[in-house]
């Protein structure tokens, strides 16, 4: 089964990191109750609608990513690491492919650069040549980049807290190896795409237009300073008539991290057509 496959303008397709995989080996719920106060913090929903703003006055951390997907008794699990800088709206990330089924790992790790409205790509495959980049504009995509790359971008992941309509306080619990601040609730993604940035506006709108529910529950962690530590969310996704679950968690750490992000040259793009 093929997890994702997307037609972009010009006639290209992108495809998902786990297409192939998925292909060889083969919800959400709602919401809801009272509105727990938390007393340091204030607000649930408040504290979760200022996420995104702010880790933009943190600057850049370190990440680390994982998604996981079942569909049709198969289950796999793509994981990332990398850095994000909240104020330029740009990441890099190496992410890892699961082995294939006979247990041989022969994926080569696949390096993202995460920009406004774009994504870059190298090692992509399917035809790409090992020295250039592919790009995808994430407006294009009917996920909006939230499940295409195999990880979903961390800013992307704040804003999306911003479609927040219910949301309690669990209470306090040990996150790599400080207190966190932990809040559950569900997220219209609609209204989150309204609410955000105008730098993500159009990937968030574009997801809401391809997932199989607007609501899409979570988890965050939060410390003291309101700085997102983790969010892990949970999506419902059409691909060919059948909905495939996702699971996307971003862990934050290290904030502060000096990162810089080059993107490609435009000679450094693949300009052809990319297999499915």
């Amino acid at each position: 089964m093929v997890v994702q496959q997307h037609r972009l303008r010009g006639g290209a397709v992108a495809v998902t990191a786990v297409a192939g995989l998925m292909a060889s080996t083969a919800g959400c719920s709602g919401g809801g109750g009272a509105v727990a106060e938390d007393r340091q913090g204030g607000d649930p929903v408040g504290v979760v609608h200022r996420a995104a703003e702010v880790l933009a006055g943190a600057g850049s951390s370190r990440t680390r990513t994982s998604m996981e997907m079942a569909a049709g008794g198969t289950r796999v699990t793509i994981r990332g690491e990398g850095a994000y800088n909240f104020r330029k709206r740009m990441g890099q990330l190496k992410v890892l492919l699961p082995k294939d089924p006979a247990g041989v790992d022969e994926h080569r790790p696949i390096t993202e650069l995460l920009s406004p409205g774009a994504l870059y790509m190298k090692n992509r495959g399917a035809g790409v040549p090992v020295d250039k980049w592919v790009r995808i504009d994430a407006a294009a995509l009917d996920d909006g980049n939230l499940v295409t790359g195999g990880a979903t971008d961390p800013l992307v992941a704040a804003e999306l807290l911003r479609g927040a309509r219910t949301v309690t306080y669990e209470g306090r619990t040990g996150l790599n190896g400080e207190s966190a601040r932990h809040y559950r609730g569900v997220a219209d993604i609609g209204r989150a795409a309204r609410a955000a940035s105008p730098q993500v506006r159009g990937a968030l709108a574009a997801a809401a237009k391809g997932f199989a529910k607007d609501a899409i529950p979570f988890d965050a962690y939060l410390d003291d300073q309101g700085r997102l530590l983790k969010v892990r969310h949970r999506f419902s996704y059409v691909n060919s008539g059948r909905a495939v679950a996702v699971a996307s968690t971003t862990v934050l750490y290290a904030f502060g991290t000096p990162i810089q992000v080059r993107l490609p040259a435009e000679g450094d793009i693949f300009a052809g057509k990319i297999q499915s």
